[in-house]
């Protein structure tokens, strides 16, 4: 016969068990932190409907997540630059500044630029010694290297004007969180927070969250209560919690402690800037990239120009002769670089003489497909090569009404100038590098810049920094940028050739080894095993010295297929991650 309340009893004492088992597990390792330990990198992904790619896992999962609440790529973007400020400390930031473009559903165009600027009591000669030479390390690191952040007005700016979800404090929120609950960091990560403890210990009077007193190692979680307050102030009083009040107060503490120059009165005076983007031609597309104080617009266009008229796609990929041609193209822009280029509000750019057809024509005249042309015959001028440094990070979106978003942010060098703002919880940038110290000597890229560059009070410094979108027939075809320095722009270059010349899928594009020439000096870099010892000859054989490097620019890109679909892809030499729905 049945026993009922056997039954009940045998019930209850399974459950219990069975709830004593689930709570035991939980406590070993809860559901958050074994998601965390098992995410697996994806740098290419396809989506029907949208797509992010950016510098994190994390980053990027918080991009999706403000898509499917209904909100836009601009939505989406300014929550994953606030997340890659928590999880990316190494370029995110809210003490850097950046470019962003635009292309709306309806196909307008707009860009915004909110690079740092030089703080008011900033001197054209303020990096020289008594004898007028450059004092090595001084516009690097420590607090005179910082210009004035831009980021926090730049976020408010674009959501103000574009923004669908209302309510700022969703997009901010997910950062916070983060900050305050931690998370596992990345193997990269992991190293260059080791790779860069003395530096942070040099230049930090203060414990913050970054120094430990071990080494880092696999397991160890990152939390940033400082860092999640600052940011809890800006949700709860827009840039007013940034560049005003408690926040302000200890970035101008953290300057005095340094002798760094940064004032109440520079911040509260910073404004971004809307300006229209650069839209130029190659071929059936548009390109639409960033003008200055963005050198990488001008040099992009420049470039496609240049080589537009040439049967790349016969060449072929990596071909002696359609390299030649590239960096033939890349040492003439770099060179105009140097001597025409810096922030359009104080110096007169010559933008359109840059991109006149004739100019361009006349650039490439002296071109000789059977020899490189020596840089001292362009301009003169020899230095060391230049660092391989990625401390930049972009990011691309498309949302589902066909908004697009391409972002590049920085604080310069790899943490900035490795000063992070006591009781803040964030570094603080070193772009006063990116101006020209003196005219002729090269900053830590190797880049030469002359009077249009120079150091002004409120000034922008240049940029390589290269957000770009691509239409097709005037359809939305491609958004694409990357950090790295002086190579972001011919990476950028490389890798929309490898798409629409050389007939790669975009993953192919993205991870194909890459070349790159800046003028000066006058050496062509390659990555490391891009070359075979066939191409490397015939190169020589031109006239071209070579380097190899271990890598150059993370590019960061979405490409719409025929039918619609999007493939996104982060790139495979560092742990970007792509994800859509």
């Amino acid at each position: 016969m049945f026993n009922f309340h056997s039954y009940n009893k045998f019930k209850f004492l399974t459950l219990l068990i069975l709830t004593l088992s689930i709570l035991f597990v939980d406590c070993r390792n809860s559901p958050k932190e074994q998601n965390e330990a098992d995410y697996e990198i994806i740098q290419s992904a396809k989506g029907k409907k949208a797509m992010v790619v950016s510098a994190h896992h994390l980053a990027t999962k918080v991009g999706n997540e403000i898509l499917q609440k209904g909100g836009n790529a601009i939505d989406a973007t300014i929550a994953v630059q606030y997340a890659l400020a928590v999880v990316y400390p190494r370029a995110g930031n809210i003490g850097g500044g950046g470019f962003m473009v635009i292309r709306t559903k309806d196909g307008n165009y707009d860009s915004i630029d909110y690079r740092e600027k030089a703080p008011k009591a900033s001197t054209r000669d303020m990096y020289l010694d008594d004898e007028g030479n450059v004092i090595p390390g001084l516009s690097r690191n420590g607090h005179l290297a910082v210009g004035v952040p831009g980021t926090v007005d730049g976020m408010e700016e674009v959501h103000k004007k574009y923004g669908k979800i209302k309510d700022f404090k969703v997009l901010i929120q997910p950062a916070i969180d983060l900050a305050s609950n931690g998370f596992l960091l990345t193997p990269m990560e992991i190293e260059r927070f080791n790779r860069f403890k003395k530096d942070f210990v040099k230049y930090n009077k203060s414990p913050n969250a970054f120094i430990k007193d071990t080494l880092w190692v696999e397991g160890d979680r990152l939390v940033q209560k400082d860092l999640a307050n600052t940011l809890t102030l800006i949700r709860d009083n827009g840039k007013a919690g940034f560049y005003e009040g408690e926040t302000a107060d200890k970035l101008i503490a953290e300057m005095k402690t340094g002798n760094g120059i940064i004032t109440h009165d520079d911040l509260t005076s910073y404004q971004s800037k809307w300006r229209a983007p650069l839209v130029g031609n190659y071929k059936d597309y548009k390109i639409i990239s960033m003008a200055p104080p963005s050198s990488g617009g001008i040099a992009l266009l420049q470039m496609l120009k240049m080589v537009e008229k040439y049967p790349l796609a016969d060449y072929g990929f990596q071909s002696k002769e359609a390299m030649h041609l590239m960096i033939e193209a890349e040492r003439r822009v770099y060179s105009d670089r140097a001597k025409h280029l810096g922030d359009s509000d104080f110096y007169k750019v010559p933008q359109d003489s840059l991109l006149d057809a004739e100019y361009i024509e006349d650039r490439m005249r002296d071109f000789n497909p059977k020899k490189s042309t020596p840089s001292d015959m362009v301009a003169a001028g020899s230095f060391a090569v230049p660092m391989e440094t990625f401390e930049t990070t972009h990011t691309s979106v498309i949302d589902e009404a066909g908004n697009a978003v391409s972002v590049t942010t920085t604080l310069n060098s790899n943490y900035g100038s490795k000063v992070v703002v006591s009781n803040a919880g964030f570094f603080l940038n070193n772009e006063m590098d990116d101006f020209s110290a003196k005219p002729g000597v090269p900053n830590q890229f190797g880049l030469v810049g002359n009077e249009a560059n120079a150091i002004e009070p409120e000034k922008r410094m240049l940029s390589s920094m290269t957000p770009t979108i691509v239409e097709k027939d005037g359809e939305l075809f491609m958004v694409l940028g990357a950090p790295g320095g002086s190579t972001i722009i011919t990476a950028v270059f490389q890798v929309f050739l490898n798409v629409v010349e050389f007939g790669m899928p975009l993953d192919d594009a993205l991870f194909a080894k890459r070349f790159h020439h800046q003028w000066l000096p006058d050496v062509v870099l390659y990555e490391n095993g891009g070359l075979t010892e066939a191409s490397k000859q015939s190169l020589k054989d031109l006239g071209h010295s070579l380097k190899d490097v271990k890598y150059m620019a993370l590019v960061k890109a979405i490409h719409v297929q025929p039918d619609g679909a999007l493939h996104g892809v982060g790139d495979n030499r560092s742990e970007d991650h792509a994800a859509g729905y």
